[in-house]
C-alpha cells in the first residue's frame, strides 16, 4: 500500500479553483459532487460539456463564439474542436495590462529584473508592427534559438498575435539538431541571443547562428537580443538587426489581434530525434489555451496572486505550458542557466527571494539534490511555496519523501506526465486530493486514460500501456510535411485503432492515481514478462556508490536480457561484492525477474537536451545498430562507452 504523504484542509480544498469550477459543474448539470472522483468520471462521460464549462471558467475570450464543442466525439484523430469560433492566443494571454508583475526574470550570475503587465504588453506591440512591417503575415513561421529570457516569450507572443507560427529550441542545441528542426519548417525570421551563461561561463551563439542561416533560405530576418554582451557585433550575420533596433520605436501601441479559427496553427513542437528526423507536430492556438488553462487553473491551482517557476528552457515543452500561465495574470518566472550555480541550492535561494509559490522541476534535478545533500527547506525560507511540480521521467518514492522531509511538508507535490506531443498532461496534481508517494495523484479532466493490455483490456492495480480513448482539444491538427496523415496515424494509432496509444508503461490505480514505470518501447521483456525500467532506477539511484544508471535490455539467445549500466560515485568501484548487493537490492525490493543478468560500469549516462535518459539509443548502441541523430542529446560523446563491450559478449 502507497504510503500518504499529504492531505489539504478542508479550508484549503474549498479555496481552490477546482472546488470552484466543481460548483459551477453541479449547477449548470444538476450534478451534487463534492469530490474529485466522480468529477473525472463525469468529465470523460460527457466531454462536450465538461470544455464547454472549461471554456467559460476560464474566460476565453473570442470575437466569435462557437457554434459546436465537437464535431465528432468517436473520431480519433480528426475531431474537430470549438467549430465557428474566431479568437487569438495572445490575446488571451495578454488579457492584463496593468502595474502587476508578469515576468520576473533571473539569469546565471545576474540580478533578477523584471517586467510588468503594462510594460509586457507595450513590448509585444513593437514588435508585433516590427514583424509586419517585415512582411510576416498569418502562417508564416517565426522561431527563436533563444535562452528563457523573457525576449522569448515577446517574440513568440508577437508571432502568435498576428497568426504566425512559432518553434523554437534552446541554445544549447548543435547546428545539426536546429538544422533538423527549423530546416523542415521553413521560417521567415528567427529570433536569437549573442549568446548565454552556463556553469559560470559565457557562451557565444553568433557563430553556430551564422552557419545555420547559410542552410536556411528562407529566413529573411534575424534578430538578436543583447545578453551576454551589451553591444554585439553582428556585422558576420546575414538580414542581422539588433532587437532595439528592430521593435518599433512607436509607444502606446495597440495590438491588432488577428482573429484566427481554433485550430489556428500556434506552435510547431519536435519529437526528441533519437530515433530519426524529428516529428513536427502542429498544435492549435485554441486547443493548447484551454487544455493548458484547465491544468494551469484547475490541477495546478493557479490564481492571479501566484508567482511560478519552472526549471526549463525554450527546447522544452514545459516553457511553452508555463507561458500560459500569463492568461492567469500570475507572475512568472524565467531562470537561464546551470541549477547547480554557484552552488546546489541556486534555485532554493532564487525561490525564497523572489516567493515563489508554484516550484517546477524535474525528476532528475530532484534526484541530483538528494545526491548533493542539499536541505532546501532548513537553508531557505520558503513560506510562500505551496506545490512542487515533478516531470520528465518518474519520480521515485525515495524522491516524492525527500520533498516532505527536505522541502516542505505542508504542500501539494504534484508529480506530473504527458508529453511533448500533446502540450500537456495526462496524468498530474488535484489540489483537493491527497498524495501517495510514487504516485500521480490522478488523471487530467476529460482525458479518458487507461491502462491496457496487448489485447485492449482496461487493467486496474496492473501494468500496462497508457492510453487516452477519447479525443482531447490539444491533440496536434497534424504533422509537418504529412499530407496523408500516415507519420500521425503511425505515432499513435497503430496499435490500437481509434484510441491514442502514448508509449508509456503505466499502472492505474484502484483509487484513480497513475504510477509511471518508464517507456513502453524501453521496458523489459525477460522469459516474455514485461518490466518497467523505472523500478530497477528506484532500487540503484537511492545507493551511495552509484551516482546515476541506465537498464537496457539486450536481444541474447532467443531471449531478453537485462543489463545494468552504472555511472559510479567518485572514488567508488565496481566490485562484486557491490555487484551482489546491487543485484539482492533489486531482488528484495522489486522482484527476481529485475535482478539485471550483467552490471556494467560506465563514465556517463546519455541524456536528451531535456533530460532524459535515452536508453534506446544505448540499447542501438550495444546492439551495434547506428543511432541516427546523436544532436538531439545533450552529451552525445556518452554514448561511445556502450559501444563494443567486451562484457556483453558472452
Amino acid at each position: 500500500m502507497a504510503k500518504l504523504l499529504w492531505k489539504p484542509s478542508e479550508e484549503r480544498i474549498k479555496n481552490t479553483n477546482m472546488y470552484r469550477f466543481m460548483g459551477m459543474v453541479n449547477e449548470r448539470y444538476q450534478q451534487d459532487f463534492n469530490e474529485f472522483g466522480p468529477l473525472y468520471e463525469w468529465s470523460i462521460e460527457n466531454i462536450a460539456q465538461f470544455w464547454s464549462t472549461m471554456w467559460d471558467f476560464a474566460g476565453i475570450i473570442a470575437s466569435k463564439p462557437y457554434e459546436q464543442v465537437i464535431d465528432d466525439i468517436g473520431k480519433m484523430p480528426g475531431a474537430v474542436w470549438f467549430c465557428g469560433a474566431r479568437l487569438n492566443f495572445a490575446e488571451n494571454l495578454l488579457r492584463y495590462r496593468d502595474d502587476r508583475v508578469a515576468l520576473i526574470f533571473k539569469g546565471e550570475g545576474l540580478e533578477s529584473t523584471r517586467m510588468t503587465y503594462a510594460e509586457l504588453y507595450d513590448e509585444v506591440a513593437r514588435l508585433a508592427r516590427a514583424l509586419k512591417d517585415v512582411g510576416v503575415e498569418t502562417g508564416d513561421r517565426v522561431v527563436g534559438f533563444m535562452p528563457n529570457m523573457p525576449a522569448a516569450m515577446i517574440a513568440m507572443l508577437a508571432a502568435s498575435s498576428i497568426g504566425a507560427t512559432w518553434s523554437s529550441c534552446s541554445p544549447d542545441f548543435g547546428i545539426k539538431g536546429v538544422l533538423d528542426r527549423f530546416g523542415q519548417i521553413k521560417p521567415k525570421v528567427l529570433f536569437t541571443a549573442n549568446g548565454y551563461f552556463f556553469k559560470g561561463k559565457k557562451l557565444d551563439s553568433l557563430e553556430r547562428i551564422a552557419n545555420i542561416i547559410k542552410e536556411l533560405p528562407s529566413i529573411e530576418k534575424v534578430v538578436v537580443v543583447p545578453y551576454s554582451e551589451s553591444e554585439p557585433d553582428i556585422s558576420a550575420l546575414a538580414n542581422a538587426v539588433h532587437y532595439e533596433a528592430f521593435k518599433s520605436s512607436q509607444s502606446n501601441l495597440d495590438i491588432e489581434f488577428e482573429q484566427l479559427p481554433f485550430e489556428h496553427p500556434l506552435y510547431i513542437m519536435y519529437s526528441s530525434g533519437t530515433t530519426g528526423l524529428p516529428k513536427c507536430m502542429v498544435q492549435s492556438a485554441g486547443g493548447i489555451l484551454i487544455h493548458h488553462l484547465k491544468e494551469l487553473m484547475l490541477h495546478t491551482d493557479l490564481k492571479r496572486e501566484d508567482t511560478i517557476f519552472y526549471f526549463s528552457t525554450c527546447g522544452w515543452m514545459m516553457w511553452n505550458w508555463l507561458t500560459s500561465s500569463l492568461a492567469v495574470g500570475a507572475s512568472l518566472v524565467l531562470f537561464d542557466g546551470n541549477p547547480f550555480h554557484p552552488h546546489p541550492g541556486a534555485l532554493w535561494e532564487m525561490a525564497q527571494d523572489e516567493k515563489i509559490t508554484v516550484f517546477g522541476t524535474s525528476a532528475g534535478y530532484i534526484a541530483a539534490l538528494m545526491n548533493a545533500a542539499v536541505k532546501p527547506g532548513k537553508t531557505y525560507d520558503l513560506t510562500p511555496l505551496r506545490a512542487v511540480l515533478s516531470t520528465g521521467s518518474p519520480l521515485s518514492i525515495e524522491g516524492f519523501e525527500f520533498i516532505y522531509d527536505e522541502v516542505k511538508a505542508d504542500l501539494q507535490l504534484a508529480s506530473i506526465a504527458g508529453g511533448t506531443d500533446l502540450n500537456g498532461c495526462f496524468a498530474l496534481g488535484n489540489p483537493m486530493g491527497p498524495v501517495y508517494a510514487g504516485e500521480l495523484q490522478c488523471r487530467g479532466l476529460a482525458m479518458d486514460v487507461r491502462a491496457f493490455d496487448d489485447k485492449q483490456n482496461e487493467l486496474i492495480n496492473e501494468e500496462g500501456e497508457l492510453v487516452c480513448c477519447k479525443p482531447f482539444p490539444s491533440m496536434p491538427i497534424y504533422f509537418w510535411d504529412d499530407p496523408d496523415g500516415s507519420k500521425y496515424h503511425s505515432a499513435y494509432f497503430d496499435v490500437y485503432d481509434n484510441i491514442w496509444r502514448h508509449g508509456d508503461f503505466v499502472t492505474v490505480t484502484e483509487r484513480g492515481g497513475v504510477v509511471m514505470l518508464g517507456r513502453s518501447d524501453a521496458t523489459l521483456n525477460p522469459g516474455g514478462v514485461r518490466i518497467g525500467t523505472a523500478e530497477i532506477y528506484r532500487q540503484v539511484e537511492q545507493m551511495d556508490e552509484i551516482d546515476d544508471s541506465v537498464v537496457i535490455g539486450q536481444n541474447w539467445e532467443n531471449d531478453i536480457r537485462v543489463i545494468l549500466f552504472v555511472q559510479l560515485a567518485a572514488g567508488q568501484e565496481l566490485t562484486d561484492e557491490l555487484k551482489n548487493r546491487i543485484k539482492q537490492t533489486i531482488r528484495i525490493n522489486a522482484s527476481p525477474r529485475h535482478v539485471p543478468a550483467k552490471i556494467v560500469s560506465v563514465p556517463a549516462v546519455p541524456y536528451t537536451l531535456n533530460m532524459k535518459k535515452v536508453e534506446l539509443a544505448v540499447k542501438k548502441v550495444v546492439q551495434g545498430q547506428p543511432v541516427l541523430n546523436k544532436d538531439a542529446l545533450s552529451n552525445p560523446e556518452a554514448l561511445d562507452y556502450y559501444a563494443d563491450l567486451e562484457e556483453l559478449q558472452e
